[in-house]
């Protein structure tokens, strides 16, 4: 069978060997900024299990971005060797090795999610200044649970688009194939682009236009450091349940295609406090954002969000909804997701991808008898 997830795909020089991704998740396990075994425990068993691009979680551009303590770096050239070791894992195993840059924004300084996620005032290990400055496009806090930033100024601006490109230079420097930029889910790109939370009267402020001014920075400086053969991803929320719409989306969309950005990565939510996951319990709730924006913005996209399923994977690359697929906690569950997905699909050599190390021998257990019905489970056994 012909299965288009697991064709390769080919953006800018890099051939992804199938079109499962290992969406970015934050897994808050860094000591002050740097990888450490458990980084490399949790990609390598996705790059292992055949996943085609491996996103490393949001890896913050500038300290007063992180949203917790356990947040990795990438704001100083000294973490550039361990990212080098993990991206080197990653592709060791036949994935592309991707990264998330992101900023928290007046979202940033918060306590880890199972120890309630709320407002703290310092960072042990981590240089963000005494205070641990916390800063956004205006003087407004994301919920009464947060605290209020600094409005930027423009020279912040400047300096914060600029360190976007220069973590770009690093994870080049460090051998990752793709960078991501994060433009959703409430952090600082999304409060320049939403009405609510970005109040500034200058040329960042009102007007979409001038609202999608810092996104469009922050690409031309990623792209300026980032190499011309690599891929570009920036991850939107298409909707964020307050003033974002559909149709803004598709309108930063084209700006950042025309900035150099490969891929749109369709994700929703983040200005309001709780779960789109939890409050939309439906299968691949926001593939419909993927589709309209691939059609509208003609820019190639990726589709996540309870994407669950091999033939739900495979259906919406058949439809043209996107061009890749993202997987989160589903892949968490499932480490070798995308080789049970490559024998569901009845793919011909559904090993082929992966390491010999273990697609040898889970070849010779698909011929044996082990998995087929059993005198035991024909309930022939008895006692």
């Amino acid at each position: 069978m012909h299965a288009k997830l697991f064709s390769p795909l080919q953006i800018r020089e890099l051939k992804l060997r199938n079109r499962i991704v290992l969406s970015p998740m934050l897994t808050y396990s860094a000591q002050s900024g740097y990888v450490n075994e458990s980084h490399f425990v949790n990609y390598g068993k996705h790059a292992a299990g055949g996943t085609g691009l491996v996103f490393v979680e949001s890896t913050k551009v500038d300290p007063r971005g992180c949203t917790t303590v356990r947040d990795l770096g990438l704001w100083k050239d000294q973490y550039i060797d361990g990212m080098r070791q993990l991206a080197d894992l990653i592709k060791s195993y036949g994935a592309a090795a991707g990264i998330q840059l992101s900023h928290g924004g007046r979202k940033a300084r918060r306590a880890l999610p199972w120890e309630g996620r709320g407002p703290i005032d310092h960072c042990p290990g981590v240089d963000h200044g005494e205070e641990w400055e916390l800063i956004g496009p205006s003087a407004n806090a994301h919920s009464d649970n947060f605290a209020r930033p600094r409005a930027m100024t423009l020279e912040d601006i400047r300096e914060v688009a600029q360190a976007w490109g220069r973590a770009a230079r690093r994870a080049d420097q460090a051998g990752f194939d793709v960078v991501e930029i994060h433009g959703g889910h409430g952090y600082l790109i999304h409060q320049f682009l939403s009405r609510t939370a970005n109040r500034r009267t200058d040329e960042y402020g009102g007007s979409l236009e001038n609202r999608m001014r810092f996104a469009a920075e922050v690409a031309r400086e990623v792209r300026r450091a980032w190499p011309q053969g690599k891929p570009l991803f920036f991850r939107v929320s298409s909707v964020d349940d307050i003033d974002w719409t559909i149709e803004d989306s598709v309108a930063l969309a084209k700006v950042l295609k025309a900035n150099g950005v490969d891929v749109i990565d369709c994700s929703s939510g983040g200005m309001t406090d709780g779960s789109t996951t939890e409050r939309s319990a439906r299968y691949g709730y926001q593939v419909e954002y993927a589709q309209r924006i691939k059609a509208d913005a003609q820019v190639m996209t990726m589709a996540v969000g309870l994407i669950v399923h091999s033939d739900q994977a495979e259906d919406i690359l058949q439809a043209g909804s996107a061009d890749l697929v993202a997987l989160g906690r589903e892949l968490m569950h499932n480490p070798n997701w995308p080789i049970d997905a490559a024998q569901k699909l009845g793919i011909e050599s559904p090993f082929a991808q992966i390491s010999p190390v273990y697609g040898y021998w889970l070849e010779k257990r698909a011929r044996s008898n082990f998995g087929k019905p059993s005198t035991w489970q024909r309930g022939i056994h008895s006692e």
